[in-house]
């Protein structure tokens, strides 16, 4: 090998980079000291950015396209070599390769729960876990806040940081959209694109674009779910439909039962029943139609039924009834009123609590009382 095939052997005339990683967002084109050749061909491809630095400063940006590198298309690396006059030597130069295109399916989440306050169920506490999408926005700074000197930087080395601010960002915004926890499910949507509008002037401070970000669960403690789902349900239906059906379910169980109280009461009542039928039936042992008419004495008709005592309750802070005494009864067998309820029917000038109202005695005497240690 001559001497002159060794010397443009240490020249570049070709500076271009090719990425089939998928992950990596700057890679520096490697020269080995090499110095890169005067009017030698830039090819930068769609989805890139060179940027050219000297001696640690940066220089020249270049979009996509082909470009032959003159003074003319590097004028800020001209003015800090001194180039005068131009230039008709090989120079050198770090050039850096930055990924522009969308870096999809980033993963973020929290590693700790989230305390946070809410108004009607307190303290509590909260997990979540999306996607977001990024991409290089502003290369020169990209390079200078969070690249350095790395020759080859991928998406690894950056993510856990992202996610470190994704986090801090989105516990803020979940603080101050001050959302009932109810309703995080229902606005999704919402929530993704509020934490956007927070989470992007912070990483457009290194640079980063975010163009997409996604929350898609947001996780609460178990006691919580099923006080919500039991809250949404008893919002949808009539409460007293729904008591007095539990009552009826009650009495027809406990109709069921040979050896309970309901069933020896309707025991007793078929048993009243027939006998009335049968003292109408039989008068001295004669049928009412064998005896005379004129011999039958004109009873009296008996006075209407009076109307069954009702109560209206407050149960858990909202009016409901009005109910009897059967369904009262029953709804203190289940616990869910006891002798301090609130309680009003008609003819009271106010509420009372039930151990007060002397009709209702009977209700809360058949309820065992606690059993003792608990």
């Amino acid at each position: 090998m001559g001497l002159f095939d060794k010397l443009r052997g240490e020249f570049i005339d070709i500076i271009e980079w090719t990425d089939d990683s998928g992950n990596t967002m700057v890679y520096r084109f490697e020269r080995y000291q090499n110095e890169i050749k005067y009017d030698a061909k830039l090819t930068v491809r769609e989805g890139q950015v060179a940027v050219f630095i000297n001696e640690g400063q940066l220089a020249d940006v270049f979009t996509p396209g082909m470009y032959d590198l003159t003074t003319e298309n590097l004028p800020i690396l001209s003015t800090l070599k001194g180039w005068k006059y131009g230039f008709n030597s090989p120079f050198k130069a770090e050039v850096y390769f930055v990924s522009t295109r969308n870096i999809t399916d980033q993963k973020w989440g929290t590693k700790n729960a989230i305390t946070l306050s809410d108004q009607r169920f307190g303290m509590l506490e909260i997990r979540a876990f999306g996607t977001y999408v990024i991409k290089v926005k502003d290369a020169p700074l990209f390079i200078k806040e969070i690249v350095g000197t790395d020759g080859h930087f991928t998406t690894e080395e950056i993510s856990e940081q992202l996610r470190s601010m994704i986090v801090t960002r989105f516990t803020d915004a979940i603080g101050e959209a001050n959302l009932p926890v109810e309703n995080y499910a229902s606005n999704v949507n919402e929530i993704s694109d509020y934490v956007h509008s927070v989470i992007s002037p912070e990483f457009e401070k290194y640079g980063i674009g975010v163009t997409k970000f996604l929350i898609e669960n947001v996780s609460m403690p178990e006691e919580i779910k099923k006080e919500i789902f039991e809250l949404s349900r008893l919002n949808a239906i009539d409460l007293d439909k729904l008591a007095k059906m539990k009552a009826a379910k009650a009495m027809e169980k406990a109709a069921e039962n040979e050896s309970g109280t309901a069933g020896a009461g309707m025991g007793m009542g078929m048993g009243f029943a027939m006998a009335n039928q049968m003292g109408q039936a039989f008068t001295g042992g004669q049928h009412p139609q064998q005896q005379p008419q004129a011999s039958q004495p004109q009873t009296p008709a008996p006075p209407p039924i009076p109307p069954a005592l009702t109560f209206f309750v407050v149960v858990n802070g909202q009016q409901a009834g009005p109910y009897d005494l059967n369904v009262l009864k029953q709804m203190a067998m289940q616990n869910e009123i006891n002798r301090d309820v609130l309680v009003w029917r008609e003819g009271m000038a106010n509420w009372q609590a039930a151990s007060q109202v002397n009709e209702l005695s009977s209700v809360f005497g058949s309820v065992p009382p606690p059993i003792p240690g608990e």
